[in-house]
């Protein structure tokens, strides 16, 4: 270990320890080396209150004393007193003074690539229905599972970027699919290959990723630095930095989430600071060629630098309130967004740009775990509630609720598959965390409650391919996956897993099906 001191320009380099001593001095002493000076990650993870939230005080006490299992975080219970550990937790909960500069050039200096795509086989290495594999992101390790969904058993399993965020996704044809770390890490891996293609860090705490419906681009949200990048979904080589700025320029944001609306030709990005919504669409030209453009502009300037070639326009659309959960029917012409002080939701319209409907929904709504069914002639969505104990259901012809169905407890997660009548909701937080509701979806009545692990918190439900099978998480160090015929609703099988979160199969993902969230 490095004996240097950095001292940082932050808030946090104001604690001291009981004999005077910055713990700046600490930091730079026996973190800084794999975290970067400014926290802002490198080896190890970024060490910010935002890409923290997850780790507790006293667990994140424990991982500087013992270190952290399957990566390189060592333990230095031996080399620092527990005051000193203290100390240092407090320093890195603490913000930055100042957002740093994250832009083109720092991006293009952190790109990895792997695999020349030129070079990657033409068909399958494996036998395995390469639309019903199944992603099962693994939080304990930091592994991906990849299941083939025909055999019900892990066809490879790949070490991660800490902390996955956002959700995976996935190339029109299903071959590639995209990864986000919450410390803005963007990975592409190949599914015909089973291998690791290309890296680039395009942010340094990001929300989620979205991919366009040509498959060319990929389009990431960041809460750190203010912003949102176009990536080249070939090689993540990246195409342009996006400012996320209000109209009269007083004001940034961070953004909480962009999505792909593939029948629209855009994607849609929702700010948390400031009351707008934002539709960018696809250039028409390739990135490719955006890429030489580039390059010959920068080659004719001399000046070696990267040169804006503004490819992606932002359509602005004015909502009454901010907007941090989002819905989409599956036209893409309705928006249903939720805000920060909950209690009712927006629904906009989108080739109008302008907000046509208020529905009245109490709590907190999941929106961007809605799902979609046939109902009585029609179709509506429902919502689970991280507040309450409810699953909204609403009509999408006159935006009216159609019922509250009561439940044990605040709910996450909601999935279901147009090859089964149920609908699958957990309760992720309160006494009945280990408790998954299995709803009706023409009664709207909970048929059956599941309790597959006592005591142990279940989450999270996806379907094979062709919803024969439910695949529900138990959300523990020590968990499992565990298989339901989704007809019966009986146990077919369980695998252990280190800390299953969410699950991806191909298929539903490409389809957009009504089942899952987009």
């Amino acid at each position: 270990m490095k004996r240097w001191v950095v001292l940082l320009s932050c808030l946090g380099s104001q604690v001291a320890l009981a004999d005077n001593r910055p713990v700046a001095e600490l930091y730079g002493r026996y973190c800084a080396e794999c975290h970067h000076a400014e926290r802002l990650g490198g080896i190890g993870p970024a060490l910010l209150p935002d890409n923290l939230k997850r780790l507790q005080k006293n667990e994140a006490s424990e991982v500087i004393a013992k270190g952290r299992e399957a990566t390189q975080m060592p333990g230095f219970a031996e080399q620092l007193a527990q005051e000193e550990i203290d100390a240092l937790v407090q320093f890195i909960q603490s913000p930055l003074a100042s957002i740093p500069a994250w832009g083109m050039e720092q991006i293009r200096a952190s790109h990895i690539q792997h695999q020349d795509p030129a070079q990657l086989p033409s068909k399958p290495i494996h036998d395995a229905d390469l639309l019903n594999l199944t992603m099962v992101v693994e939080l304990a390790d930091h592994h991906v599972t990849v299941l083939d969904g025909g055999r019900l058993q892990p066809l490879v399993r790949f070490p991660t970027r800490f902390a996955l965020h956002g959700g995976l996704k996935f190339s029109p044809d299903g071959r590639f699919v995209y990864l986000s770390s919450r410390d803005g890490w963007i990975s592409k891996y190949d599914l015909y290959s089973l291998q690791l293609v290309a890296e680039v860090r395009a942010g340094l705490n990001t929300r989620n990723l979205a991919v366009s419906g040509d498959g060319k681009t990929v389009m990431v949200a960041n809460y750190l630095p203010h912003s949102l990048v176009a990536l080249d979904a070939e090689r993540l080589q990246p195409l342009q930095v996006i400012a996320a700025v209000a109209k009269e320029g007083a004001a940034s944001s961070r953004v909480s989430a962009v999505f792909s609306a593939p029948p629209r030709n855009s994607f849609i990005a929702a700010m948390k600071d400031f009351t707008e919504v934002w539709e960018i669409p696809y250039n028409d030209q390739a990135p490719s060629k955006i890429l030489a453009k580039a390059d010959e502009e920068r080659a004719e300037s001399g000046k070696g630098v990267p040169v804006d070639v503004s490819p992606f326009p932002v359509r602005r659309i004015q909502v009454d309130d901010y907007l941090d959960d989002f819905f989409f029917d599956l036209p893409y012409r309705h928006l249903i967004g939720t805000s920060r002080n909950g209690g009712s939701g927006q629904v906009v319209q989108l080739d109008m740009g302008k907000k046509i409907k208020e529905i009245a929904i109490p709590g907190m709504p999941h929106l961007s775990s809605g799902i979609l069914w046939d109902y009585q002639g029609g179709q509506v969505m429902a919502t689970p509630n991280l507040k309450e104990g409810m699953v909204t259901v609403i009509d999408l012809q006159s935006w009216q609720v159609v019922k509250r169905i009561a439940t044990q407890g605040p709910g996450f997660f909601m999935r279901s598959h147009e090859n089964t009548p149920y609908a699958w909701v957990d309760v992720f937080t309160g006494a009945h965390k280990d408790l998954v509701h299995v709803i009706d979806k023409q009664s709207l009545e909970i048929v059956k409650t599941l309790n597959p692990a006592p005591g142990k918190t279940s989450g999270h439900v996806e379907f094979t391919r062709d919803g024969r099978y439910a695949l529900l998480s138990i959300w523990e160090n020590d968990g499992a996956l565990v298989i339901y015929d989704s007809q019966t609703l009986e146990e077919v099988k369980r695998l252990p897993m280190r800390k299953p979160s969410g699950k991806y199969n191909v298929y539903n993902k490409i389809t957009r099906s009504s089942g899952t969230s987009h």
